[in-house]
């Protein structure tokens, strides 16, 4: 049965959060879950060992160009469709990692997505991130933790000390994604009383007019690029925001390099009124 996302909408509105259990596939899951370990063991990724990224927290980046089966990340359709509801259509995907979590790691500092941009708060919707729970979150072994409302908040001072605001766990079974506006106050929680690894993936978009954080275009091999769907390279911003933004001599990256469908040029598409 599909998923009602009319009230996910809603309380993204609202809370500036939502959480869709059971949103995602149990093999695709387990799929992703296995290649996350396998990755952290292949690339040997070890703990950042920053206050940020954590002492215990192990982290994949880019992960678009490693395999096949990442591909099927960024257009998940319950997600994807929540996304676009904050964004707009033709986001983009700005990073997607995975994040393990392991006993002892300390909770992160609160924060938010979109505190790096100069830009008074609130404010139309520049950033909005998902967390795919590839297993169980709980509060005791880290689940992310939430300002609810903070995105309708002015000009929050993120730089004062450690952000001692209330908090509330994302607590969420495996296969569950959380989405949050990019205004709205997080951070992972603390993994000290259990001894479960806690493991999620970061699936991170921003509006079609953003700079994306991770280099989508230059960071992904051209021949791994060119195996991915049209929608796909459109997500990760080879393609025109509204026939303009990106655009080289009025064609589309994704088109010149892959011979993807050609993209309507903004002029050609709205018609321009002169005064005379």
């Amino acid at each position: 049965m599909p998923i009602d996302l009319a009230p996910h909408h809603q309380q993204l509105t609202d809370d500036g959060y939502t959480i869709v259990e059971n949103a995602i596939e149990p093999e695709l899951v387990d799929a992703l879950l296995e290649d996350v370990a396998h990755l952290e063991a292949e690339l040997d990724r070890r703990p950042a060992d920053n206050r940020f990224e954590g002492n215990r927290t192990t982290r994949t980046y880019n992960l678009l160009a490693y395999g096949e089966i990442w591909q099927k990340v960024p257009p998940h359709p319950v997600v994807l469709k929540l996304i676009e509801g904050v964004l707009g259509p033709q986001c983009l995907v700005s990073s997607l990692a995975s994040i393990s979590l392991a006993p002892g790691e300390t909770a992160q500092v609160i924060h938010a997505d979109d505190q790096i941009q100069p830009l008074a708060k609130p404010h139309i919707a520049t950033v909005c991130n998902s967390m795919w729970a590839l297993t169980d979150f709980t509060e005791a072994n880290g689940a992310t933790r939430l300002v609810p409302g903070s995105h309708r908040w002015q000009n929050p001072d993120y730089f004062a000390g450690d952000m001692n605001v209330a908090t509330i766990p994302a607590e969420m079974s495996k296969g569950s994604v959380l989405v949050w506006h990019g205004s709205t106050w997080h951070g992972g929680g603390a993994n000290m009383t259990s001894d479960e690894v806690r493991v999620g993936i970061a699936m991170n978009y921003c509006a079609g007019f953003i700079r994306q954080q991770e280099n989508q275009q230059l960071g992904i091999p051209s021949d791994v690029m060119a195996g991915f769907s049209p929608e796909l390279r459109q997500l990760c911003g080879l393609g025109m925001y509204r026939g303009l933004t990106g655009n080289i001599e009025k064609r589309s990256p994704a088109e010149m390099l892959y011979g993807d469908p050609p993209e309507t040029q903004l002029w050609d598409a709205e018609p321009i009124t002169t005064n005379t």
